[in-house]
């Protein structure tokens, strides 16, 4: 394999992943990042991101002198052979993707970038910010091409170094093979096609996962209506290798840093030529249903959430993760305390005030006192919790698990009433009284 000189646009989760995996198979990188005390920390072996591996990946790295971070974008690409943009593309206004952070970095190093050198959108973006860049770059000896990244929060080195697929495209075959290369030494299968083909690749995985999770969601509501249970109903689909058993998990809703912003910006995508993609919408739509729905039975457990002490176990959109973006729990317990309960939160990764709520470092001081506990976060540690203690400090002794994470006879052994998603409610605690 050819080592490579490349540069890292960007330190977040993308962009530390793909520069400390690409270290990691021998290539030379330098990482860049606006944020001179992330730098910094960085350099000082700091790695203030929440993922597995990702920390010894860096030290790795930083020891065998691979791997550099500088503080600017023009000071990464002067000799690189391939630059790519980690940028974050959020969502902007209309739901439409904001992509001002790549626009921005590609003014900024169009005119130091090495002749001949590669740059690579890793980024999520709509069809056609291939072209786009390359407009902006104004440089007929670089090429542009699109790299999408498949990294999940809470498993993204993995992701990274054991990858279903690669996929690149370019409207040059040359380029899109040099970036292929790159990643050789992990002998995945690489999937070579057209730029604007690729972009959309991102966003069709995304929202078809997203479908997926609206879809199980509407299932389970189903499911209570009827006197089914959505564990055996969805264990039943999972085994059709047509369907498979991923993403069949009912929840309190999807979230994160990537389904919210992508199937908005999907929508406007179609939008703008033309296309009503209702099924997009109607899956966006089933999400915010589903964080109704979990207050609606918490209502139901309390009589009235007005006054109402709730303990909330987990903020983090999902476990192993301290990322709060676009939570469903956060999104659950807005609508909680817009209701006027009283919120008490723990999570294992979060120790930083949140409105409308008290945050608290002990989850036995979340329960206390509570009326009802709802678990939006199946963190490990809240399986093994001590339940005869949370009984005795509770108020009331409903338990509302919105992941089917707990253990039906703890809760039972302790006196509480388990609730979840997808079971008729009075099976659930009929099932509870019987254990």
């Amino acid at each position: 394999m050819f080592v490579r000189r490349i540069a890292v646009v960007g330190t977040g989760y993308v962009g530390l992943t793909t520069g400390a995996c690409l270290a990691s198979l021998g290539h030379r990188v330098v990482c860049a990042d606006v944020d001179a005390l992330k730098v910094a920390r960085l350099r000082a072996g700091q790695v203030d991101i929440l993922e597995p591996d990702l920390a010894d990946l860096v030290a790795r790295g930083r020891s065998a002198g691979r791997l550099n971070f500088v503080e600017g974008a023009r000071y990464a690409v002067a000799d690189a052979e391939v630059v790519f943009l980690c940028l974050p593309t959020p969502m902007g206004a209309g739901g439409a993707a904001d992509l001002s952070a790549v626009e921005a970095v590609a003014g900024e190093i169009r005119d130091v970038l090495p002749r001949g050198a590669v740059v690579v959108c890793k980024s999520t973006v709509p069809v056609g910010t291939s072209t786009r860049v390359a407009a902006l770059l104004g440089r007929d000896d670089v090429a542009v091409v699109s790299n999408p990244e498949f990294l999940r929060e809470g498993s993204a080195v993995r992701d990274f170094l054991h990858p279903d697929r690669i996929v690149v495209g370019a409207d040059s075959p040359r380029a899109a093979e040099r970036v292929a290369a790159l990643f050789a030494k992990l002998g995945a299968p690489t999937v070579l096609m057209d730029a604007a083909s690729a972009e959309m690749v991102k966003y069709a995985a995304n929202c078809f996962l997203a479908m997926k999770l609206s879809y199980v969601n509407a299932v389970a509501e189903l499911c209570e209506l009827v006197g089914a249970d959505v564990a055996s109903v969805t264990e039943g689909m999972g085994h059709d290798r047509r369907i498979g058993q991923s993403f069949l998990r009912p929840g309190p809703g999807w979230g994160g840093s990537c389904l919210p912003k992508d199937t908005h910006a999907m929508v406007r995508i179609a939008e703008a030529v033309g296309v009503d993609f209702s099924l997009v919408k109607a899956t966006i739509e089933t999400n915010g249903r589903q964080q109704r729905r979990v207050v609606d039975k918490l209502r139901a457990a309390v009589g009235t959430l007005a006054g109402a002490r709730i303990g909330v176990l987990g903020l983090a959109f999902k476990a192993g993760t301290n990322d709060l973006r676009d939570s469903p729990a956060l999104a659950v317990a807005e609508l909680l305390a817009f209701e006027g309960a009283e919120l008490v939160a723990h999570d294992p990764q979060v120790d930083r005030p949140l409105v409308g709520m008290t945050v608290v470092g002990d989850p036995y001081a979340a329960v206390r006192g509570a009326d009802a506990v709802v678990l939006l976060t199946d963190w490990p540690e809240f399986r093994s919790l001590d339940w005869a203690r949370v009984a005795d400090g509770m108020t009331g002794s409903t338990v509302l698990d919105t992941r089917d994470h707990l253990d039906p006879d703890a809760l039972h052994r302790a006196g509480l009433v388990l609730l979840g998603l997808g079971r008729e409610p009075a099976r659930d605690a009929d099932a509870v009284r019987a254990r």
